[in-house]
């Protein structure tokens, strides 16, 4: 299984580099749960991503693993972007959908849980190029960054917005924040504790 994971790490980079180079974590007011106008839209993008809580369907759409579970401790630098303590979890990415789309993200976040993994969150990328002339939105919510790629995950020359959204598991610092307290890497083989991201000038 460990030798099917590294395969999912080395072609997720390579596609990663492919692309080239293209504020502090956002932090949502109030519960996961979606709130008007958008709340619609988010139930609908929640119900389209159900077949995702299995991993494999996932992996079989091109969703391929990153193998680390990201997490953070808090650490704040000046000129790097600010992650509140707590954890992403483990990204499935897929190179082959481009947007941003608000009905289908571009990654897919999973949380390990004992031997299983339990989606959490999804989580759109979208690469700063010279064709960016404002910082992307979803839902009435401003995108992260710009920012250089997180290493070792995603070469640091991929400099982009990102933007998550906690669908499928509660997380008390709002549904578009970059990290969750309640989401745990402890116990897993490939946690990956990451330094902040140095932010990029743009739009």
């Amino acid at each position: 299984m460990r030798r099917w994971h590294f395969i999912f790490l080395l072609s997720t980079v390579c596609s990663f580099s492919a692309f080239g180079p293209g504020f502090s974590q956002h932090m949502s007011a109030g519960p996961t749960a979606a709130e008007e106008p958008y709340k619609a839209q988010i139930d609908a993008l929640r119900n389209s991503l159900r077949k995702y809580e299995d991993y494999k369907v996932a992996v079989r759409d091109l969703y391929l693993s990153t193998v680390g579970c990201v997490h953070y401790s808090g650490e704040k630098i000046a000129g790097y972007m600010e992650y509140a303590e707590g954890a992403m979890g483990v990204h499935f990415v897929n190179v082959t959908v481009h947007g941003p789309d608000p009905m289908k993200p571009n990654v897919l976040i999973y949380e390990p849980v004992g031997q299983n993994l339990k989606l959490v969150a999804v989580e759109w990328l979208v690469p700063l190029t010279s064709d960016t002339k404002k910082r992307p939105s979803l839902f009435g919510h401003p995108f992260m960054g710009p920012m250089e790629g997180h290493e070792p995950l995603i070469p640091k020359e991929y400099v982009h917005y990102d933007l998550h959204a906690w669908l499928f598991k509660n997380n008390p610092f709002g549904m578009f924040a970059a990290t969750n307290p309640d989401v745990s890497c402890k116990g897993y083989d490939f946690a990956i504790l990451e330094k902040p991201t140095k932010m990029m000038p743009g739009p």
